[in-house]
Formats: structure tokens, C-alpha cells, sequence
């Protein structure tokens, strides 16, 4: 299901009921901003973003939604580097909704198996926000791996900042137009060093440069349709053409191309970027691919060249 609806009066109403009731239970919502206030800034660039050209026009904020479903960021290799991709995670929605996606960016493994995350659960792990759209986050120090290299601390603090502000957009507990910035302290403090690599102590917003370029929304992976595929997914720059793959997995585990296509993003305003196709296919296990244009060979069948790949199964 495509999770696009609109932030109405509504939904603010039903964003101040559950703040209320988080409060209520003792969650922060409210305040707890870094002392000093620093200037917004957004946290530098890394070497692992695009290198193909397709660099990305905007980092569009998720809107409010009607269902319990956490918006978390994970790390995922695809064709010519390492990018930022979203899923949707089943969550209680009456948890403070920053904390619970990240705890689950934090302690779980995405549902996509080219997907990763060098964070580690944290043994405290608190979310807040300000009247101001700002999002302070506190982590204690076991959260960071400090195996990973400069390119990966930096997309992995992106990967916090896009989860924080997904979930605060999409719980409508912040104003999605205007822009949102997050602080992130470790044990309470500033200035500290993330994975021993990344410098806090600024407020840092969302760098568009490590958001992937295309990535399919609906299906998730592992997903069960019945009859058809409907496939609907989100590039960053509109008017831009892909192609499509759909492979079909045989009894000895081999794949090769069943039906392939073409897609165009769109331009329309409020859906800028997106694209959507649908096929109808028999019962069985199928992986479908998202490709740049030039690759639509039917022998390019590897996931490294694709910009995104689910796999699912067609129900009788």
C-alpha cells in the first residue's frame, strides 16, 4: 500500500492527541533542544554518493500517514556506490514514533537483504521535539560501531537524521513545511564524535546527495500478492526514464527475465518523482528490478546493476 495522504487538520489533531498521550506516559516530545543552540548546518557530503550523473534534485519528506507503519532509513549497495533507502516497519503507534524507528534502524535488520545498518542497539536510546522543528535525539556511545570507514559514519549519521525526521513528518508532530533539523548527543553531550569519525555538536538536516537515486516503495520485500504486481516507487529527479525487469525463479533457484518495460518518473506537482506500472503473472517467486534506461538487456540479470530489487511471490 502506497502511504501518501495529505497532513490535514485532521491528522495535526491526531498528532496532538498522541502527544498528549506520550506525554502522559512520560515520553519527551517537548523541548530538550542543545544548549547553545548551534546554527542549523547540514552534515557533510560523502564520497559514497552518486558518481553517475544522477545527482539527486531534492530529499522529499514523508507526509502524515493513517497507519502504524515506521518510515526507517537503512544503508543499501547498489550499482556504483552505497545510498540511502527507506522501508516501512510494522510499529506500535503508541510509542514515542522518533524512538521507535530508530530503536528498530538501531537493533533490527532491514527486510531487504541488500540493505544493512552499521549502528548497534544502544542501551539508551531518547527522542524529543521542540515547537521550533527541531529534533533532538540522545544515543549512549554503544550505538556506534567503530569499525566503519569515513564514507560509511557519514552516510550512517544521514541514515539517523532521514529516519528521525520521517518519523516526526509522518506522525505529524512537526510542521513538514518548513525545514527540520536534528541535534544528536551521545550520553547527553556535544561536540562528540560519531564512530569516531563524524564531528556532532550542529544541528544537521537532510543532505539529498546520499538518498538513493530510485528506490521502489511498494512491494517490500517478501511481500505475498495475489494476481498481479503493482509496483509503485519514488526517483529523485522527475522526467527521468528507467527500465524494469520482472525475473521469474525457477524450482532450482535460477532467475531469468520474465517480462520487462519501461517507466517514466513524474512531474506532476505533489507527486514529483514518482512512478508506478502494474503486471499480471502466475503463482510463483519473482524479484523485480529497477535499472537505468541503458541496462535493459534481458541478460542483466545481476543485482549489482540495478538501483533497487525486491523479491515477492504470486499467490494463486
Amino acid at each position: 500500500m502506497a502511504l501518501r495522504a495529505g497532513l490535514g487538520s485532521r491528522r495535526r489533531r491526531g498528532a496532538l492527541a498522541l502527544a498528549a498521550a506520550l506525554l502522559a506516559a512520560g515520553l519527551p516530545l517537548t523541548g530538550c533542544t542543545a544548549a547553545g543552540t548551534p546554527q542549523p548546518s547540514i552534515a557533510a557530503g560523502s564520497t559514497a554518493g552518486p558518481t553517475s550523473g544522477m545527482t539527486p534534485a531534492s530529499a522529499p519528506l514523508e507526509t502524515s500517514q493513517t497507519s502504524a507503519k515506521a518510515p526507517v532509513y537503512w544503508l543499501g549497495r547498489a550499482r556504483d556506490g552505497v545510498y540511502l533507502y527507506r522501508e516501512f516497519r510494522d510499529a506500535d503507534s503508541r510509542d514515542n514514533p522518533i524512538a521507535t524507528a530508530l530503536r528498530i534502524m538501531m537493533s533490527q535488520k532491514p527486510l531487504d537483504p541488500h540493505y544493512f545498518s552499521p549502528w548497534q542497539s544502544p542501551k539508551k536510546l531518547a527522542a524529543s521535539v521542540s515547537g521550533r522543528n527541531y529534533i533532538t535525539v540522545d544515543v549512549s556511545d554503544d550505538a556506534f560501531n567503530t569499525g566503519v570507514d569515513e564514507p560509511t559514519a557519514q552516510l550512517a549519521v544521514q541514515q539517523l537524521v532521514y529516519t528521525a525526521t520521517a518519523a516526526a513528518a509522518s506522525s505529524g508532530l512537526v510542521d513538514a513545511g518548513q525545514p527540520i533539523s536534528v541535534m544528536l548527543l551521545v550520553d547527553g553531550r556535544t561536540s562528540q564524535l560519531a564512530f569516531q569519525r563524524v564531528q556532532l555538536g550542529q544541528l544537521m538536516q537532510r543532505d539529498p546527495s546520499m538518498i538513493a537515486p530510485v528506490w521502489i516503495i511498494d512491494p517490500q520485500e517478501g511481500s505475498r500478492l495475489k494476481g498481479s504486481l503493482k509496483v509503485f516507487g519514488r526517483a529523485t529527479q522527475p522526467d527521468k526514464p528507467f527500465a524494469w525487469q520482472v525475473l521469474r525463479h525457477d524450482a532450482q533457484g535460477n532467475r531469468s527475465v520474465y517480462v520487462s518495460g519501461t517507466v517514466t518518473s513524474g512531474h506532476d506537482a505533489g507527486h514529483v518523482g514518482e512512478f508506478t506500472f502494474a503486471v499480471n503473472l502466475p503463482p510463483g517467486d519473482y524479484e523485480v528490478r529497477i535499472l537505468p534506461a541503458e541496462d535493459a538487456s534481458p541478460s542483466a540479470t545481476s543485482s549489482t546493476s540495478a538501483w533497487d530489487s525486491k523479491s515477492f511471490t504470486i499467490t494463486g
